[in-house]
């Protein structure tokens, strides 16, 4: 038996009209990461991208005053990574204006001749995180993955894509990706008296309830 495929008027003008509907729909531009060291996520209802970001403080290692400690670590911790070494995801919690985000941009501006981008993402927009990365993945350079003042509230689906990310495959597979993230709180997730009632201590021997 001959089979024949047929395709009715009616398929054939849907086919049409969601064409042009794709048209519509604006699309990001791919990011030149050898003429740009930064970029910014930008989560959109029908597309999501990186998109250039060309303003990035001119802010120096030098200029950072009374964190030399904290400078130290972050510097010899994004070295290590740039030489493709074990290196740690970071947090830097503190009060406003103590120079954390600062500190973000300066070692980009240290580091970037090297080799070393920024991508800054939202935390409402951790969810494309494994999107993000998956996409820096090929790439020849080595990305911080960058989120300004991070915090979750109780129940915040975020906090569990972030976790996932972190302990899942998705940084196992893209070695040239580290999260640096900042915070005005040391505890990113709000810690509650009803969460500690289960902790007891026996024979001298501290025992955190669950939910610690």
């Amino acid at each position: 038996l001959d089979h024949k495929l047929s395709i009715s008027p009616e398929t054939s003008l849907l086919n049409q009209v969601l064409q042009r509907l794709l048209q519509l729909i604006p699309k990001t531009r791919a990011v030149d990461w050898e003429s740009c060291t930064a970029a910014v996520w930008q989560r959109q209802r029908w597309h999501s991208g990186l998109v250039a970001h060309a303003g990035v403080d001119g802010i120096l290692l030098d200029d950072l005053l009374h964190i030399e400690d904290q400078r130290a670590q972050l510097v010899a911790n994004t070295e290590q990574f740039l030489a493709d070494l074990p290196a740690n995801n970071a947090l830097l919690w503190g009060a406003r204006g103590t120079g954390k985000s600062s500190l973000i941009h300066a070692l980009l501006n240290a580091y970037a001749g090297q080799g070393l981008r920024l991508v800054e993402i939202g935390k409402d927009d951790l969810p494309d995180l494994g999107d993000v990365v998956s996409q820096l993945a090929t790439e020849p350079y080595r990305y911080l993955v960058f989120c300004d003042d991070l915090s979750f509230e109780v129940g915040d689906p975020s906090y569990k894509a972030l976790k996932s990310a972190l302990e899942g495959s998705i940084f196992k597979t893209a070695k040239n990706v580290l999260i640096y993230a900042t915070s005005n709180r040391r505890h990113l997730v709000p810690e509650h008296m009803t969460d500690n009632l289960q902790t007891r201590v026996s024979e001298g021997e501290l025992h955190e309830g669950e939910a610690v």
